[in-house]
């Protein structure tokens, strides 16, 4: 990862993602590099190969709007990814390094998330967990205070196993991740967890060496739950007011579904901090028929 050429290294690895047919231009022969040479990108963009070259290789830093956006086009860039680009080439002055502040949960969003008679935990700008409450810990283990999800999820086979579809997670967390950080991937936290994974995740790194950039949303999100099985739950994310960085994530089943069900199964057998029961169906007498359930499979 490098510090002091951000825009060049984004541009060069997207570059190479990019094929010729993507854009038109028919090949013959073999080619020696992956994606598109330089001066195609140039030729496509309708700038200069000198200048395309000065550009990745971090010579001139200060290229305009127009041309970021034509290579955007050229690069086959979507909406988040073009706004980091843009970013990227915004010539953001040099900020001098300070001591990272300690993320600290507002205490009123800690008291909502122990209450919230659903999963949920707060994650920091680093994929760290802030807090969490005990049905979120239920779904997963690795979900409490002081984790990291990024490391979980790479270096964690009992988190890998909960995704049936692990692959397309990680991708999405590494893509999210980059878009969280942003600009500053010189931050002694990014360059620490980045430098870790690098070296222990192969998978990680090659993810990493993409630039691929994705805003983290909500979106379903399938577990596979060793006690519950299959879980479908849409996922939310909501910024926590006065906490830059700070996001709230909740999990929710589809009203009288089976995921409802077996989400409350776990509630049932899960301490909840406030001591009250957790009923999600919401006729009484399904809610008292899920308790019974769970009583006889959690024994």
């Amino acid at each position: 990862m490098s510090e002091s050429n951000l825009l060049g290294d984004y541009v060069r690895a997207r570059r190479e993602l990019v094929t010729p047919e993507q854009v038109g231009i028919s090949v013959s022969g073999v080619r020696r590099v992956p994606g598109l040479r330089r001066e195609e990108v140039a030729m496509l963009a309708g700038i200069s190969a000198d200048y395309y070259l000065r550009l990745e290789q971090g010579r001139d830093r200060n290229p305009s709007a127009q041309v970021l956006e034509a290579l955007a086009r050229v690069l086959r860039l979507d909406d988040d990814a073009t706004a980091y680009l843009l970013r990227l080439g915004a010539g953001q002055p040099r900020r001098r390094r300070r001591r990272p502040r300690k993320e600290t949960v507002p205490p009123g969003v800690a008291r909502l998330v122990a209450m919230l008679p659903l999963p949920a935990y707060v994650e920091g700008r680093y994929f760290d967990v802030l807090a969490a409450n005990a049905l979120a810990t239920a779904l997963s283990p690795r979900l409490v205070a002081g984790a990291n999800r990024l490391r979980d999820l790479f270096l964690d086979p009992a988190e890998q196993a909960l995704y049936p579809d692990w692959e397309n997670a990680a991708a999405g967390m590494v893509a999210g991740f980059r878009e969280s950080v942003g600009t500053d991937t010189d931050d002694p936290r990014c360059i620490e967890l980045v430098g870790e994974l690098s070296l222990a995740s192969p998978r990680f790194s090659r993810l990493w060496a993409r630039h691929d950039v994705e805003a983290c949303e909500g979106a379903a999100k399938h577990i596979d739950h060793p006690q519950v099985g299959g879980l479908r739950l849409n996922r939310e994310r909501l910024g926590v007011g006065g906490a830059p960085g700070q996001t709230l994530v909740v999990y929710h089943p589809d009203p009288g579904t089976d995921n409802a069900d077996k989400l409350a199964l776990l509630a049932s057998a899960t301490p909840i901090r406030t001591g009250r029961a957790i009923d999600f169906p919401e006729d009484p007498l399904a809610a008292r028929g899920v308790k019974d359930t769970a009583k006889n499979h959690m024994r």
